[in-house]
């Protein structure tokens, strides 16, 4: 899916969630409470007949004429993740989709996690024999500084943490391999492209910002998980490490996208993954971007 915004943007997924219940999600978020939302209506993101929300698992990949970036790893096949059994041991065809929009791990130039929880990471590396192998040979991957602190002393001083099979699995092998490159928050990845700090997910979290003095696009990352935070922003994820930071961050987006009408790219928005942002009296709402 080729989606609208500067430069060449296409959609490469990994999988959807057929269905989850709101409050899996969302903090306290009730059944009733979200079919009341215009997203909880909204087929594009939801089962309207069972009030449970949808979720696309997928990376964004922009190309430009200095480079091509790929955002965001997905969750990656032959991944343990024992604790969320549709994520355990998969064999999705993400790289034959890589292909379908006609390019090889190989032509991928950089990668950038927004931040580093286990399914933003996934494709960082593959299984080859016994060992993980840098997935993109040619790519430098990008990740914010303090992001990367944070996990290497979580680690270190949480050991058993749940988190631990995506860092040995997905980070470490490219940090071995010396294709990571340790960035500021607000770093220019290529001309036209730069990260944004965006905290309260993670403490690193960040957004891409993508400008070529045309039009304009935000890859939010996980500042919104669905739809329903652009009406509801006050509805928390259960993921978000400093909820009330999470909710600062994600009010300051969503007033820069109404203002500026840039295209809002979501990680896990399903169907047509994009939209625009609009002010709907006191708060906002949104409206399909149309994809080719």
């Amino acid at each position: 899916m080729r989606l609208p915004g500067p430069f060449h943007i296409d959609k490469v997924l990994e999988h959807e969630w057929p269905g989850q219940a709101p409050d899996f999600v969302l903090r306290s978020v009730t059944t009733d409470l979200f079919r009341q939302t215009r997203a909880g209506q909204d087929p594009a993101f939801s089962k309207p007949e069972t009030g449970e929300l949808l979720m696309s698992f997928h990376s964004l990949v922009v190309r430009t004429p200095r480079g091509t970036l790929l955002v965001d790893g997905c969750v990656g096949n032959d991944k343990n993740h024992p604790l969320v059994p549709g994520w355990h041991q998969q064999n999705w065809p993400y790289l034959d989709r890589l292909s379908a929009v006609g390019l090889t791990p190989a032509d991928i130039d950089y990668v950038c996690c927004t931040h580093l929880h286990g399914d933003h990471v996934g494709w960082n590396a593959r299984l080859d024999g016994d060992r993980w192998v840098p997935t993109f040979p040619n790519a430098r991957y990008l990740m914010a500084a303090g992001e990367l602190k944070y996990w290497e002393n979580y680690h270190e001083v949480a050991p058993g943490n749940p988190y631990l099979r995506p860092w040995t699995e997905s980070v470490l092998p490219v940090i071995e391999a010396g294709q990571v490159e340790r960035v500021d928050y607000e770093h220019e990845i290529l001309p036209g492209v730069a990260l944004q700090h965006a905290p309260g997910h993670t403490p690193g979290n960040v957004v891409i910002e993508v400008d070529d003095d045309t039009d304009r696009a935000v890859l939010s990352g996980d500042v919104l998980h669905h739809p329903v935070q652009v009406e509801r922003p006050d509805w928390c994820s259960q993921f978000d490490i400093d909820p009330y930071q999470a909710l600062e961050t994600r009010m300051a987006l969503l007033e820069q996208l109404a203002e500026s009408g840039a295209v809002m790219l979501g990680a896990h928005f399903t169907g047509p993954s994009a939209l625009r942002i609009r002010r709907d009296g006191n708060g906002f709402s949104y409206d399909h971007a149309v994809c080719d």
